[in-house]
């Protein structure tokens, strides 16, 4: 009867494998609230920009070159920005960081 009952109080000392791991099961639903969904989010934000850029709109690239989009190019793959007279680059589009609001110009004053 007594080592029955040391072997039930010695079951019961031991957390179960839930309880020892429910602090990194809580570490990452935090990391991924904190740092993982805000970045997913802003990614959705950036495709969609890319997805809506069109010809007219000024941009500014990741370089910081700011110019306007004068058409596409490898099937939209491909953005060309007007830089200056003559100046036309060809550039991924993903390289254009952002849309600038209309009514602002795209040189620099």
């Amino acid at each position: 009867m007594q080592q029955i009952f040391l072997a039930f109080l010695q079951e019961a000392s031991q957390p179960s494998a839930f309880m020892s791991f429910l602090p990194f099961i809580l570490i990452m639903v935090i990391i991924y609230f904190l740092m993982m969904r805000p970045q997913i989010k802003k990614q959705k934000e950036k495709q969609k920009m890319l997805t809506e850029l069109k010809k007219g709109d000024n941009v500014i690239t990741r370089g910081g070159i700011r110019g306007k989009v004068m058409g596409f190019a490898d099937e939209d793959k491909t953005v060309i920005v007007k830089v200056d007279d003559n100046v036309k680059l060809n550039l991924d589009k993903g390289a254009v960081e952002m849309v600038l609001p209309t009514g602002k110009p795209a040189e620099k004053k």
